[in-house]
C-alpha cells in the first residue's frame, strides 16, 4: 500500500465523527462511592488511588453560601442530621442543607446512603462508623490539586449544579458561585480538565450565553416524570435536541437505561446519534453491586466501550472501570 494511502487509513482511524479517539474516562462517581461513603474526602482520596480521570462533586449551599459536596438537598438519607438537629426540619419533614451554617454542617457525621426509613440504599456497601465529614468544594479542589502537584497525575474535577431552580426559589445564585469560584482556581478554561454538568437546560444556556462560562458543559438527561428540572428531556433525546445541545455544551450525560435497551441490551441509538451531533457520551452509572443477575460486568462494558464507544463512564467503582480498560479481567 503506498506511504499516502497508509498515513490516510491511520487519519481515519484516529477519528469518529470528527473527534480523536481516545481512552474514555473513568469517572468516579461521588468518589469511590461503591466502597466509601459518597462525596467524603476519603471517598475522593480512594477514587484517585483507584486511577480515576475525574472525579465528581455535586454541589449545593449552606445557609452561610459556603458551596459543600452532597449529592442532595436534603441531609437526612446521608448524615445523623436528625439526631443532632432533631427539630430543624422543614414542615414536609426533610432537613435541607440550606437550612445549616458550615459549622453545623461539619458537625455532622456522614454515613452510608439509606432510604427514608433509615435502612441501607446498597446493603453489602461500607457498614463501618467511621468519622466521616461533609467536605467543601473549596477542600476538594485543595485535595485534588495537591495530589496532582504530588503525583504528576492530571485528575480532574466533575462539579454538578444541583438543583439551581431551587435554590433561586431560595434566594441564591448557586452558578454564579460556582463560577466565581472556579475562576478563583483559574478553571473556567476548556483546556483545564473540568466538566460543570447539570440536569438544567436552561442553566447550561445560561452558563454559557448570561455568565460567560468557557469551561466545558455536559448536559445530564434524565426522564420527564423524575421533576429533575423543567427541561424536556424527551425533546433532548432527539436529532433537534441534541444539535442544540451541542451550541451550548461539549457532551451529554444520559443514564445507562437512555443508552442500552434494558430488554434486549442493544444499543438504542442515542450515542450514535449524539456522537453524530459532535457531542461526548458519559453515561451513568455503572454499579457493579445492582446489575442484573443476567449481566456480567465485562458484557456491559463490551457493549459500552466497544460497540458504543462512548467516551467516559460515571462509576461507583473505578478500580473495576480502570482494570477493564486496561484489558484485565474484571468478573
Amino acid at each position: 500500500m503506498p506511504l499516502r494511502s497508509i498515513l490516510c487509513a491511520i487519519f481515519i482511524g484516529l477519528f469518529v465523527v470528527g473527534q480523536p479517539l481516545a481512552k474514555p474516562l473513568v469517572i468516579a462517581h461521588r468518589g469511590a462511592s461503591g466502597y466509601l461513603p459518597e462525596h467524603t474526602l476519603e471517598s475522593a482520596v480512594l477514587a484517585y488511588s483507584q486511577g480515576a480521570d475525574f472525579i465528581e462533586q455535586d454541589l449545593v449551599l449552606s445557609k452561610d453560601n459556603v458551596l459543600v459536596v452532597l449529592h442532595d438537598i436534603h441531609l437526612d438519607t446521608v448524615t445523623n442530621v436528625e439526631q443532632q438537629f432533631p427539630e430543624r426540619h422543614r414542615p414536609d419533614g426533610r432537613y435541607y442543607v440550606i437550612d445549616f451554617s458550615l459549622a453545623e454542617l461539619q458537625t455532622l457525621r456522614v454515613h452510608e446512603r439509606t432510604d427514608q426509613q433509615g435502612k441501607m440504599v446498597f446493603s453489602s456497601r461500607y457498614q463501618g462508623r467511621a468519622d466521616f465529614r461533609i467536605a467543601t468544594f473549596e477542600e476538594q479542589l485543595e485535595l485534588i490539586s495537591q495530589l496532582n502537584r504530588m503525583t504528576g497525575k492530571q485528575v480532574g474535577f466533575y462539579p454538578e449544579i444541583k438543583s439551581p431552580a431551587w435554590h433561586r426559589q431560595q434566594g441564591r445564585d448557586i452558578s454564579k458561585m460556582v463560577l466565581a469560584t472556579l475562576r478563583k482556581h483559574q478553571l473556567d478554561d476548556p483546556n483545564k480538565a473540568v466538566y460543570i454538568q447539570s440536569f438544567d437546560f436552561a442553566e447550561l444556556k445560561r452558563w454559557r450565553h448570561e455568565l460567560g462560562a468557557k469551561v466545558k458543559l455536559v448536559q445530564l438527561l434524565g426522564e420527564n416524570d423524575w421533576h429533575e428540572a423543567s427541561t424536556n428531556y424527551d425533546y433532548l433525546k432527539t436529532a433537534e435536541g441534541l444539535a442544540e445541545i451541542a451550541t451550548v455544551a461539549q457532551g451529554i450525560g444520559p443514564w445507562l437505561a437512555q443508552v442500552i435497551d434494558q430488554q434486549t441490551f442493544a444499543s438504542t441509538g442515542l450515542a450514535e446519534a449524539a456522537h453524530k451531533a459532535g457531542l461526548a457520551v458519559h453515561p451513568y452509572t455503572f454499579r457493579q453491586d445492582s446489575l442484573p443477575d443476567n449481566v456480567q460486568t465485562s458484557q456491559l462494558f463490551a457493549l459500552l466501550f466497544g460497540q458504543l464507544q462512548i467516551d467516559g463512564l460515571f462509576s461507583d467503582f473505578p478500580d473495576i472501570t480502570v482494570r477493564y480498560l486496561q484489558d484485565k479481567p474484571v468478573d
